[in-house]
């Protein structure tokens, strides 16, 4: 039991010492969401709250647009729900990168902060995950994000008008940061970028679709955009993944037989002790 503790206690400073770096990347992040959360009428508390419960930029902006543009509570479950269901995948993964004995509520904590940067940060670990690594990063990161909403929000109460529009520019080069790399491996994404701009400012100016919701456009652009791509231009498995799926049957496979075969000689050591 001791050592266990001090194997916990030592995973979860571990985990702490790796996350800083993605924690001030966070407060950075969440600094230019404060800009647009205090444009969409949310106090410092609010805030530090939404930040608090909820760790994802794109989630966490699109929230925020809805509530500058009056949507309803139905439209923010929906494109909530759509921009951050990469988490479900991301979630599948992680459970199997736990032990299969891991309690259910440690599941559920870590799934709760499961964001991209301490999902990459967890996957990359040797072995089985301590749950306690994980929890290192969630109590530098979550305060790192909160924290960095509200300074957001208070600086936009108190600096010029034209400091805070220069600084509300930060955010949309947070998404062309996110865009441009994997635009750069994968050239079919950059009509599917072109393409969702055109329609956005499309359904904008076209008298059929202005009477609908920002919110309701944004999630119609999304799910036909991107199954459209997903169904004329499927991704497929490269041969790197072939590679390691294949290790990984071969390695599972050796365990296997390695562990029947230490199973025999026991059984053998077990039939001489009673012969």
């Amino acid at each position: 039991m001791e050592t266990r503790r001090r194997t916990n206690r030592a995973e979860f400073f571990s985990g702490m010492k790796d996350s800083i770096p993605i924690a001030l990347g966070y407060f950075a992040v969440a600094f230019s969401l404060g800009i647009v959360a205090k444009n969409a009428g949310l106090n410092p508390f609010q805030g530090f709250l939404a930040g608090l419960l909820n760790n994802a930029s794109a989630g966490e902006y699109a929230g925020f647009m809805l509530i500058a543009a009056g949507g309803t509570y139905l439209e923010m479950v929906i494109v909530t729900l759509i921009t951050n269901a990469r988490y479900l995948l991301m979630g599948c993964a992680m459970s199997q990168k736990l032990d299969e004995n891991t309690p259910w509520y440690h599941r559920l904590i870590i799934g709760f902060d499961l964001t991209d940067e301490l999902f990459a940060l967890s996957i990359a670990k040797e072995n089985k995950l301590n749950p306690f690594y994980f929890y290192g990063g969630m109590v530098i990161c979550m305060p790192f994000w909160a924290s960095g909403t509200v300074v957001g929000i208070v600086s936009g109460t108190i600096l010029p008008d034209n400091v805070i529009s220069s600084l509300s520019v930060a955010l949309y080069g947070m998404f062309i940061a996110i865009i441009m790399p994997p635009a750069r491996k994968n050239p079919i994404l950059v009509p599917a970028i072109l393409i969702s701009f055109a329609g956005s400012f499309a359904m904008a100016k076209l008298s059929i679709f202005s009477q609908i919701s920002s919110g309701t456009r944004i999630i119609i652009l999304t799910v036909v955009i991107s199954s459209v791509f997903a169904i004329l231009f499927p991704v497929k498995d490269t041969p790197q993944d072939d590679k390691e799926n294949v290790s990984s049957i071969t390695d599972e496979s050796n365990e296997k037989e390695s562990n029947a075969v230490k199973q025999e000689l026991r059984d053998c050591e077990n039939t001489k002790e009673v012969e």
